[in-house]
């Protein structure tokens, strides 16, 4: 069984199947999300003293917090399905 890991900055991985949401963390329901997984014993601070600009939603109800801009996360999440599929869609040549 392979796993597709994604980076979310400094060295930290997810396993892309596991990731429920990408989402900004300014808005106060996402502050409380956090808050309750502080408390709860499931937030990750992948952050490395950095400003939180992404959290990351698991399926497991952890809470990834990431340094990295929401849309760059995304971006490497389309590049790493692309780099993924890619080699069993191409037709054969004849």
């Amino acid at each position: 069984m392979s796993y597709r890991l994604v980076h979310i900055g400094f060295g930290n991985m997810v396993v892309a199947d596991r990731v429920t949401a990408i989402i900004s963390p300014v808005s106060a329901p996402i502050k409380r999300l956090r808050d309750e997984a502080r408390d709860a014993g499931l937030l990750v601070d992948a952050t490395q003293g950095r400003k939180t600009r992404a959290i990351l939603i698991m399926d497991s109800k952890h809470v990834i917090m990431s340094a990295i801009q929401p849309e760059t996360i995304s971006a490497r999440f389309e590049e790493a399905a692309r780099s993924d599929g890619s080699e069993g869609d191409k037709p054969e040549e004849s």
